[in-house]
Formats: structure tokens, sequence, C-alpha cells
């Protein structure tokens, strides 16, 4: 991700009219043309027109998640997700899915701890068309029935990710790593926050997060950037603005230990979560570059040590930049008789870190995997739709690829040495899961 952070409220993005582009050159020597305009009740219009791409991609994105919830209504940002494809006063579920399904559509939403994002690819013919049907979708009816069947599909999801121990030892250590800070909070809420959530309390944190002063609408690819932003205009012009906001703050972790035994596991399943820096934090490219080099599928610390020696089925560090804050998480599998041996060692690779540091060549070849990841994904309007909308939702401003990979070249053995200092890696909150111990 090139960017993360800044809130929408209180932080506004750059002073852009809509009228003023701003010309980048794009990657494979095409001009891409930024453009941003902000409509009068808050809504923030952003685009990025590459007149050569075969396809378009728009996304609605709101600036809520668990993160934004209380604990009466865990699970409220992801159960709305759901409902708004339920669908308005006008179109049903069945209406909805053909609409998107006739113009050849590919689709999709996704809630996380801070933010609910609707996405499309289409055609550029489709695009006005798929534009239009978001916005309709944004003012959806929830109905109570709906609320009601829904409930049980949301149980289900709940128990499918229980299901999966990767899932579930994630889950339960992100909830120790944040303790009551809202970080912690579930995504999908629990079976109790579920069945105790009423048609009324969502319609109430609907009406107050999914606020016009609250999202974002971001296109990229080959569209008329005036006539998106006169649809978008006409759809949702007139929603009133609400008093939005998120208290931001760094949290270090509660450093915290714990293990739970699971029925029916059979391996060991460790996750660690160490603090990290935030989206907003320049040293986020030192900070994604510093978990490839310790826990990349191939050719990290991790691998060469658990994985290739066949202690460990895998081992994984990742870098997770949020609003204000940040963390690193690892994720370790193996029988549960290594599993001290793999944690001894898991600790040594931080222990040599904190005092050695990395090598030139450690981030010379992170920086090579870093790189083509980012270029990949952005080669399409999709991929580069994702990076367009986070940018502006956490940064406010427009960061074109080219300055995210001169970013990432940048970044020098020192900048990951300190920030491996600064972070503490020899500290870390631990939740385990796996079988029973014998006594």
């Amino acid at each position: 991700m090139g960017g993360s952070a800044h809130a929408l409220q209180g932080h506004p993005g750059p002073a852009f009219t809509g009228k003023m582009p701003v010309l980048r050159e794009g990657v494979w020597g095409k001009a891409m043309e930024f453009r941003q305009k902000t409509l009068s009740n808050g809504v923030v219009l952003i685009g990025e027109v590459n007149p050569p791409a075969k396809s378009a991609a728009v996304g609605y994105f709101v600036r809520t998640g668990s993160r934004d919830e209380t604990p009466e209504v865990n699970g409220v940002s992801h159960f709305l997700e759901h409902m708004l494809f339920k669908g308005t006063e006008r179109l049903n579920s069945f209406q909805v899915n053909e609409a998107f399904d006739s113009r050849g559509a590919h689709f999709n939403a996704g809630t996380g701890e801070e933010t609910t994002v609707y996405y499309a690819s289409v055609l550029p013919e489709y695009l006005v068309e798929i534009t239009e049907l978001w916005a309709e979708l944004m003012r959806p009816a929830l109905r109570e029935d709906d609320f009601t069947i829904e409930k049980n599909v949301i149980k289900e999801e709940i128990a499918m990710y229980q299901d999966m121990p990767a899932s579930d030892v994630f889950s339960r250590c992100r909830s120790l790593h944040f303790g009551p800070y809202p970080c912690g909070y579930s995504v999908l809420g629990t079976n109790e926050s579920i069945d105790a959530l009423t048609a009324g309390q969502m319609r109430e944190y609907f009406t107050r997060r999914y606020a016009p002063n609250n999202m974002i609408v971001a296109c990229a690819g080959s569209f008329d950037w005036d006539r998106f932003c006169d649809v978008v205009e006409s759809a949702c012009g007139q929603w009133p603005r609400q008093d939005v906001g998120r208290p931001l703050s760094h949290f270090e972790g509660t450093k915290q230990k714990a293990r739970a035994d699971k029925a029916n596991l059979k391996r060991e399943h460790i996750c660690l979560m160490h603090t990290g820096v935030s989206a907003q934090d320049p040293r986020r490219f030192a900070a994604s570059l510093l978990g490839t080099i310790v826990g990349d599928d191939y050719g990290s610390r991790f691998y060469w040590e658990l994985v290739d020696k066949a202690l460990a089925e895998e081992a994984s560090m990742h870098f997770g930049p949020m609003d204000g804050t940040g963390l690193f998480y690892c994720y370790l599998r193996c029988g549960t008789p290594n599993a001290a041996k793999v944690m001894d060692i898991a600790v040594g690779i931080f222990r040599d870190l904190v005092q050695e540091g990395i090598t030139a060549e450690e981030l010379t070849k992170a920086k090579n995997k870093v790189l083509s990841a980012v270029v990949l994904k952005n080669e399409l309007p999709m991929g580069r739709l994702e990076d367009l909308g986070s940018n502006w939702m956490y940064l406010g401003e427009y960061r074109s690829i080219e300055q995210d990979v001169q970013a990432i070249k940048g970044v020098t053995v020192d900048d990951v040495n300190h920030l491996i200092r600064v972070i503490h890696l020899d500290s870390y909150t631990q939740f385990s899961l796996g079988p029973a111990l014998s006594v």
C-alpha cells in the first residue's frame, strides 16, 4: 500500500477543484490524469484517468469498520455490508444481482477494521450504470425481514472462520493485543453481539457512519471524468452531512501471552503481534520491507530457519498499517512437540535483528519482491483503484505508482535497522491455539 492514513473528517485533502488536473507519466509511458472534486455535502470524488486502459473500476470507500463500533453493536459494519446487497426500496436482492451480472461486472465488497469498500470493474461503456447502481445501494432499504434472515448467514460465517485455525488464532491474538482498544474488535462480531443486535441499532449506525462526509467515490481506468462527477453528484449530492469522526492514538499493545486448547486440532497455531507504525508514518515503506525480510514465503529468515528445516509448515510476518497506529503480525504453524523449539528460533531471529540488523543483500531482495508486487498489482484499473482510494482515505493525497516505487527504492539499511530498534522486536503479544497438552 502506497499510503494509508488521514481521517476524512478534520483532515481535508489537497485543495484541488477538479479544474486543474495533475498529469503523471505512467509506468508504461502513458499519461495518467488525476482529478479530484468535493461535493458540497462532503462526498470526495477522485479519479485517475488512463485512456488506453480497456476497463474501468469504481469503488465507494466508507470510512467505517469494527474499530468504529461499540461492544454492544460489534459486527454491525460487516452485517451492513451484507444488507446493502439485499436491495433498496426499488430493487430486491435478485434485481441487484441481475443488474451487475447483466453488465458483466466483477463486483464485490469487503469490511475491515477501518473501512468498508464496495467496488466493481467493468467495460467502460457500463461504468455510468454501475456507478449509479452502487450509489442507489448506498441507501439500502434495511428491511426487517431481510435483517432477521441475514442474522443466520452472519452466524454461519462466524462459525466458518472459527473452523479455520489460522483465522481464529489471528482474531484472538488481535483481541488480546489491543485489549479494550477498539482496534481489537472482531470484524464479524460474536454470536452474542449478532443475536442481540436490532435493526434499529443498525439503522442508527448506518445513518451516522454512511454519511457523505465520511465517504470517497473513486474511479480508475478509461472513463470520462466530467460525466463521472455528474453521475455521482446527481445520485449522492443531496445526502445530509453527519457529525463523524474517529479518535486517533497510537497503541503499543498489551504484550500478553495466552494459549487455548481446541478440539480436533492436530497442529499448533501461533500468532505474534508487535507494535508497528501507522499508515500515515513515512516509515511504512521500511516496515513493509522488514516484514518481507523476516517472513516472506520464500527466502526470508523465517523460511530458511523454520520452513526449509521442516520445523514449521508455515512461518510468515506481515506489516499491518492502520489509522494512527499499526502492527506487525506473525503466523507460525507446526507440530505441537515442535512449538517450543519453533518459538525459540523465532525469538532468536528477533534478537539477532535487534543486535545485528539486516544486510544490504536482504534489503535488495526485499525491495525487488515488493516492487514487483506493487507494479503488477497496479497494471489493471481494479488494482489501481485500491491504492487510489486507500491513499486518499488515509493520507488525504494522491500518490502515483512512481512515487511509491521511488519511496521503496529510497529505503536504506539504516532506515530498517532504526525501525527494528524502535519497535522492540523482542516484545510482543502471543496467542497460541492447539490440541490439549498432556500433563
